[in-house]
């Protein structure tokens, strides 16, 4: 049995760069970079088949009304020659995890660029991350990172400055420092960084890239149609930077984002295993943990990680991205109906389910005796606010990390350096490097397996409810015409209220409130709880008349609201966008599959009556015959 399809040679393929930007970013868009691009590009044509495939299991299922169900375990996965069954009992020779990887107790998560700033300013982002104390950061390239611009050249061109050492990163990060120290004396009576220039190296450097999903704003293909992002953010993280990691005998890691199959997962595996060619790289020096974002890939873990190989380390749980994939796999389902996201926490139903099969997959040995690790999901908080907002909401923080350890992750995520310190002493109590190997059940594929991944539990879906979901969607997509993809948002209810802290929101956010708030306007939810305001009564619906009501209130308050909290200059600008396309999204008949698309057709657009054209554009392609419009409409 081979364990990996046998790789077929693919000619270079020559693509565009948009006018004027080799020039600008020549030490990002280097010879070498360009050169590795364009050995990839044939990747792009099997990046957009399993895209069509994906949309086509989409519709199909949506037509027949089906239910997701596992692979059959005598077939063969897509684009590998290794057989299912084998995939799911470990028949298969994965990844020993490396020195710098054993230990991630605290991962920090945030893109090293700021938008439109200097890049004394915008590099600051790559300091507080590395002398943070995290024991690694993922410097995000997605859903993260603002995209207006050139945000996503900022962002490499920093990291490759702060991994190089340049004299312009030292000297922002010994000022760094100082700021973070005396924020620690405040809150902590001590300072977090004692040694600057040791502690840069403390922490393992991780780069997410944009997912298979998504098109690149800057490149195309010489015909004009979109090319993959992923295989963009791949080669300028990777070309620039594997020799500053290797030198120092570091790993080169990458998050892959969005899989929902092994198929998907093959398609990534050829792509790293031809960039390690194009290198001269030994087979599986690229490392690469995947985040489980979408029900799909619940289905096929032991799949995913059986394709990527010798390239696989873990898996990550996110939270928002995978409720928007349930609600999303199951949008034809008039039964199936989400409640507030407020209890719709890890321990909820199909969430806790989705939980135990991620850990139970990567307690499962390989054929080497290799286990993955289990990286637990998201702490959003920030701690700033009043000192009961704080003190409240760092209890939650830490009872959530203790939560996940006590489950079996080896550690955890956070948005913010703030909390690195706040989070990380639940695993040093424990002291274990990571908890790989702990014996759990065997992992099963049984129609029962197949129904808990939908797993439903009554919860309340609430007015309040229904507003918390409408005003945060509406912030971010205001904050992402802004070019801040990660946004700092609470409900407008609460923003003069520093008992309530803001939370560290990126595009998941917004996509998952849309996709429960179109769940209740087109099922009719039932409310579970009268609302005196508007006159609802427990057992009402959530009809078109309600959304349209609290959609205009809303949006006033954020018309209302301070510089602080909705950017005086966006009232008129990207605001009107926003809920422009929020609108769109809630009343379309077609349940659309990524609110992030309406976004990224309107970056870097301010006016109104040109956005509409665009989301009508977006709406009639895709209500057509499931087109999605990703290719940057301004690349010209």
């Amino acid at each position: 049995m081979a364990d990996t399809h046998e790789p077929r040679a693919r000619p270079p393929r020559a693509v565009e760069i948009r006018t004027g930007l080799r020039e600008k970013y020549s030490d990002v868009y280097t010879p070498e970079a360009l050169h590795a691009i364009e050995a990839l590009a044939a990747f792009d044509d099997d990046r957009k088949q399993v895209m069509t495939s994906r949309t086509e299991r989409r519709a199909a299922r949506y037509r027949g009304h089906q239910r997701m169900t596992f692979l059959d375990p005598d077939a063969t996965i897509p684009g590998t020659d290794i057989r299912v069954q084998d995939a799911r009992d470990g028949n298969f020779v994965g990844s020993e995890i490396p020195h710098d990887l054993q230990r991630q107790w605290i991962q920090g998560t945030g893109p090293a660029a700021k938008p439109n700033a200097s890049i004394e300013k915008s590099i600051r982002n790559v300091a507080y991350a590395l002398l943070s104390g995290a024991d690694g950061w993922m410097f995000d390239g997605e859903d993260a990172l603002g995209q207006t611009n050139t945000m996503a050249l900022d962002n490499q061109r920093n990291l490759k400055l702060a991994l190089a050492r340049d004299e312009l990163f030292l000297e922002v990060a010994e000022g760094v420092a100082g700021e973070m120290n005396a924020w620690a004396q405040g809150f902590f009576a001590r300072d977090i960084v004692t040694d600057w220039r040791e502690q840069l190296d403390f922490t393992t450097v991780i780069f997410r890239t944009r997912g298979l999903h998504l098109d690149d704003r800057h490149i195309r293909n010489t015909d004009g149609s979109g090319f993959s992002a992923s295989i963009v953010d791949l080669c300028l993280f990777v070309v620039n930077n594997h020799r500053a990691f290797l030198d120092a005998g570091r790993s080169v890691v990458l998050y892959l984002p969005k899989i929902q199959t092994a198929e998907d997962a093959a398609v990534w595996n050829g792509m790293l295993d031809a960039l390690e060619r194009h290198l001269g790289l030994e087979p599986g020096t690229i490392k690469v943990y995947v985040l489980v974002e979408q029900v799909e890939a619940a289905f096929q873990l032991m799949e995913i990680r059986a394709t990527l190989g010798g390239h696989f380390v873990g898996y990550n749980t996110g939270r928002w991205d995978y409720i928007n994939s349930v609600a999303d796999a199951l949008g034809w389902d008039s039964g199936f109906i989400d409640p507030n996201i407020e209890s719709i926490g890890m321990t909820y139903g199909y969430m806790r389910v989705y939980e135990d099969r991620v850990r139970r997959a990567t307690n499962t040995a390989d054929r080497a005796g290799n286990f993955a690790l289990w990286q637990g999901g998201m702490e959003p908080n920030i701690p700033v606010g009043s000192a009961k907002g704080i003190e409240d909401s760092m209890k939650r923080a830490l009872a959530g990390a203790e939560r996940e350890q006590q489950e079996g992750a080896s550690g955890k995520w956070v948005a913010h350096w703030k909390m690195v310190h706040i989070v990380r002493p639940v695993w040093e109590r424990v002291g274990d490097a990571n908890q790989a190997g702990r014996a759990f059940p065997p992992l099963t594929h049984t129609q029962q397996d197949a129904s808990d991944l939908f797993l439903l539990e009554q919860a309340p879906r609430t007015i309040r409810g229904a507003r918390n979901l409408l005003s945060v969607a509406l912030q971010y997509g205001n904050a992402f015409g802004q070019g801040m993809q990660a946004a700092a948002l609470k409900p407008a209810d609460f923003f003069g209220d520093d008992d309530v802290l803001y939370l560290m929101e990126d595009a998941a956010t917004g996509e998952i409130r849309l996709s429960i708030l179109w769940e209740w306007l087109h099922k009719r939810g039932r409310l579970t709880e009268d609302d005196p305001e508007t006159g609802v009564k427990a057992g009402d619906p959530f009809t078109l008349e309600l959304y349209q009501r609290l959609h205009a209130e809303e949006m006033e308050k954020l018309r209302r609201a301070s510089n602080r909290d909705v950017y005086d200059d966006s009232k008129a600008t990207t605001l009107p966008i926003a809920g422009a396309i929020v609108e769109a999204y809630i009343q379309a008949d077609a349940k659309m599959p990524w609110y992030i698309d309406l976004l990224n057709i309107n970056l870097d657009n301010f006016d109104l009556a040109s956005a509409q054209q665009r989301i009508q554009m977006y709406l009639d392609a895709f209500a057509s015959d499931g087109t999605r419009i990703t290719e940057n409409l301004d690349f010209d």
